[in-house]
């Protein structure tokens, strides 16, 4: 873990790359969902906390308490500082403490996050902090490991927009978390010029020529299937290519074919059992959208102390 992570705000967002006006929308989503069915959330804390049926029958309004965020696996943590808004949402006065910081691998029993406040209020917010940080470094572990894969190779992780909708931001956040890096947000940063494209542009210079016309700063990459095609569309003028489901062979026939004329990355039908073959081709990316799509969580629970 982090030695540096005492010293941190735990709820402090910078350096994450995520608008304190997206967190606080995430935040306030995500706890309406369970607390409310999806209605709006009273904006008064004890109101909120009173929605949960279970700790307002059981536990004191009075009563304080601490309980700490604790890993029930070894992995790489994220998403942290969303756990700890979620918390001070429901109880704004609470103390907070750093255990651990994002990016940092944990292990099995390690404290990330302890808060002090209200019993109450930190059970209803339990599993609202709980998917948000387990879903975030899960996504982060499974990156670490593509990225331990592929160390010395020179080639980078990359994730794709296979993402789970309205979670788009914290997903990738995880994933430069793990070490890997980020392609795109969106279908505006950069042109990715697929088969579809090209059918409806009539060639891949004529589809790579109309972006280049429409949005002349913005990056074009193009989907390339066979060396052929990857040659066609670096000829094209493409700033980089998406070479999908090449073997390892092939991929090594471009990047000879290429030579440095645009940047490279191998996609499609990747496994961790094969990352380092891939990498040791010369291409300068591996996109895995297994990333954000089929990572499982990490175990992570909230232990409410005696």
């Amino acid at each position: 873990m982090s030695g540096n992570a005492v010293d941190r705000d735990p709820r402090s967002l910078e350096g994450t790359g995520l608008s304190e006006a997206w967190v606080e929308d995430l935040v306030e989503r995500t706890l309406a969902e369970d607390l409310a069915g999806g209605a709006v959330l009273p904006s008064a804390p004890d109101l909120a906390v009173a929605l949960d049926v279970t700790s307002a029958a059981t536990v004191p309004p009075a009563q304080y308490g601490t309980a700490d965020l604790v890993a029930r696996a070894d992995g790489v943590v994220a998403g942290l500082p969303v756990a700890a808004r979620v918390f001070t949402r429901l109880a704004p006065g609470a103390t907070l403490t750093a255990g651990a910081a994002d990016g940092d691998r944990v292990r099995r029993g390690d404290v990330l996050l302890t808060v002090r406040g209200p019993v109450r209020a930190l059970l209803a917010a339990e599993r609202s902090a709980l998917n948000i940080a387990s879903r975030a470094s899960g996504i982060a572990t499974a990156t670490r490991a593509w990225v331990d894969a592929v160390e010395g190779t020179g080639a980078a992780v990359l994730d794709t927009r296979k993402t789970t909708p309205g979670l788009r931001p914290l997903e990738k956040y995880a994933v430069r978390c793990g070490g890997g890096s980020n392609k795109r947000m969106g279908l505006y940063d950069v042109a990715m010029v697929k088969d579809n494209h090209v059918a409806a542009a009539g060639s891949v210079a004529a589809a790579v020529a109309a972006v280049r016309e429409r949005a002349p700063r913005v990056p074009v990459q193009v989907e390339a299937d066979t060396p052929a095609q990857a040659l066609e569309a670096v000829e094209a003028g493409a700033d980089f290519l998406l070479l999908d489901n090449m073997a390892p062979a092939q991929l090594r026939e471009v990047v000879a074919l290429v030579g440095g004329r645009a940047e490279l990355e191998a996609t499609g039908g990747l496994t961790l059992a094969v990352a380092r073959a891939v990498a040791s081709t010369g291409v300068d990316f591996l996109s895995v959208g297994a990333l954000t799509h089929s990572s499982p969580i990490l175990d992570l629970a909230l232990d409410l102390r005696g």
